[in-house]
C-alpha cells in the first residue's frame, strides 16, 4: 500500500510495516542521460514483489534537471560530534541559496518512519554512485548528532567543543537515532562492459604496460564496492545481514547501448538472483518485526528559528576574515601557530586567486 505518514504517531501494534525502497543510481531520463535507470525499474519490481499490506515508499536518487541536488557534508563531526545535528542542519527545507534534496525530499523522516531500506545502485568506478555516497554521507549525524540545536546556538563551534566534553553530551544526547533498522544492498555492475581486452586491460589504452590486470582492486566481485555504505550502517546501529548485501553482473561483454532497462529479461540468472535477494530481505523484516522509533525523531520535526543565532555567527565569520578568531577557540589557535593562512573577507574564492600578487599589471622582475 501506499506510506501514510500518520502511522508514524501510532503505537507500533497498530502500524502497518514499512519499508522504503532507494533506487541510487544518478540516471533519470529528465536529465542528460534521457534514459532511466536499470536500478529505478529493479525497485519497483521489488516494490511489486513485497507484500502489499506492507507500506511501500520508493524514491528515485537520480538527477532531474533543475531539481535540487545532495548537499555534500560540511564535516561537522571532525570539529565535534555535538556540532552535527541530528536531523541535519547545515541545510533546510525551502533554502534557495544552498538547495537540498535531503529537506525537500524529506528523506531524514522517511528513513526514519520505515523499518527497513533497501538500496539498489550501479558500481561506478569500483565505488557507490555520488548521490547515494552523499545521502549516506549526509547521514553521519544518525551516528550520535546532537538532537538539541539549541545548547549550540545553532551552529556555534566553540558551545559545540564545550558540550561534547560533558556528561550530558555523553549519558544523554549522543545516541544512534535510527538504530534497530535493517538496510539491504544490491549492488550491480557491467565489469567494464565490452571494453575489455584478452587480459582484461582497456582496449582503449595508450600505454597498456601501466596497467596491471593483477592489480586490479575487487577482481573476486564487486560487492566490496559498498562496503562503506554497508559498514556506517552497521557502526550506527543498523543491521545488514550478509545475505541482504550482494552484488551481480549485468551487462557484461556488451556494448552500454545495449546495456539497459528493457534488457533485462535477456539476462534471466540476474533478475532471479535479484528476485531472491528482494524476498530474503521481506522475510528478514517479516521475521524481525516492527522497530521502534529513538527518542530524538526526524519524523515530525520541525526545525527551530534561528535568525539571531546566525546574525551571531555572521559576525564571528567577519571577525575571522578580520584575523579575530574568538578567544581560545581552535581558529585561534591554528591562526597564532600559522597553520591555516585562512584570513580573507573572499572566503569563496580559489586558493589560486587568493595568492596572486596584487600587481597583475606586468611580469614580476627579477631583483
Amino acid at each position: 500500500m501506499k506510506p501514510d505518514d500518520r502511522h508514524g504517531a501510532l503505537p507500533l501494534q497498530d502500524r502497518p510495516f514499512r519499508v522504503l525502497l532507494i533506487a541510487g543510481s544518478d540516471r533519470r531520463q529528465y536529465n542528460c542521460p534521457g534514459v532511466d535507470s536499470k536500478a529505478r525499474a529493479l525497485m519497483l519490481r521489488l516494490a511489486d514483489r513485497l507484500p502489499q499490506d506492507w507500506e511501500i515508499d520508493v524514491e528515485d536518487l537520480g538527477n532531474v534537471y533543475g531539481r535540487a541536488r545532495i548537499q555534500s557534508c560540511n564535516a561537522c563531526v571532525s570539529t565535534s560530534m555535538a556540532l552535527c545535528v541530528w536531523p541535519c542542519n547545515c541545510y533546510e527545507r525551502g533554502d534557495k541559496t544552498e538547495p537540498d534534496l535531503m529537506w525537500e525530499l524529506d528523506l531524514y523522516a522517511r528513513l526514519d518512519l520505515a523499518d527497513a531500506w533497501a538500496f539498489v545502485a550501479p558500481v561506478n568506478w569500483y565505488a557507490p554512485p555520488s548521490n547515494l555516497k552523499l545521502l549516506f554521507d549526509r547521514l553521519v549525524c544518525a551516528n550520535g548528532g546532537n538532537p538539541r540545536e539549541d545548547l549550540i546556538a545553532h551552529k556555534n563551534p566553540e558551545k559545540a567543543m564545550a558540550l561534547e566534553r560533558t556528561p550530558q553530551w555523553r549519558d544523554e544526547l549522543s545516541l544512534n537515532h535510527l538504530e534497530g533498522r535493517t538496510a539491504a544492498f544490491f549492488c550491480y555492475g557491467d565489469d567494464a562492459a565490452e571494453e575489455r581486452d584478452g587480459d582484461g586491460r582497456p582496449r582503449y589504452l595508450r600505454h597498456p604496460d601501466w596497467f596491471d590486470p593483477a592489480a586490479e582492486p575487487m577482481r573476486e566481485g564487486l560487492r566490496d564496492a559498498f562496503a562503506p555504505l554497508v559498514w556506517q550502517c552497521r557502526f550506527t546501529g543498523i543491521e545488514v545481514p550478509e545475505p541482504l548485501w550482494t552484488y551481480h553482473d549485468f551487462g557484461k561483454g556488451h556494448i552500454y547501448a545495449d546495456n539497459q532497462a528493457e534488457h533485462l529479461p535477456r539476462e534471466a540468472a540476474f533478475t532471479d538472483a535479484f528476485d531472491a535477494w528482494g524476498d530474503r530481505f521481506a522475510a528478514h523484516v517479516a521475521d524481525k518485526g516492527k522497530v521502534p522509533p529513538g527518542r530524538y525523531r526526524a519524523y515530525g520535526f520541525n526545525p527551530p528559528k534561528h535568525r539571531w543565532a546566525d546574525a551571531k555567527l555572521k559576525w564571528r565569520e567577519i571577525r575571522l576574515s578580520a584575523g579575530l578568531a574568538p578567544a581560545g577557540s581552535s581558529p585561534a589557535a591554528q591562526e597564532a601557530s600559522g597553520l591555516n593562512r585562512d584570513t580573507t573577507f573572499k572566503p569563496a574564492a580559489s586558493e589560486a586567486k587568493r595568492q596572486e600578487p596584487a600587481d597583475k599589471d606586468g611580469p614580476a622582475q627579477a631583483d
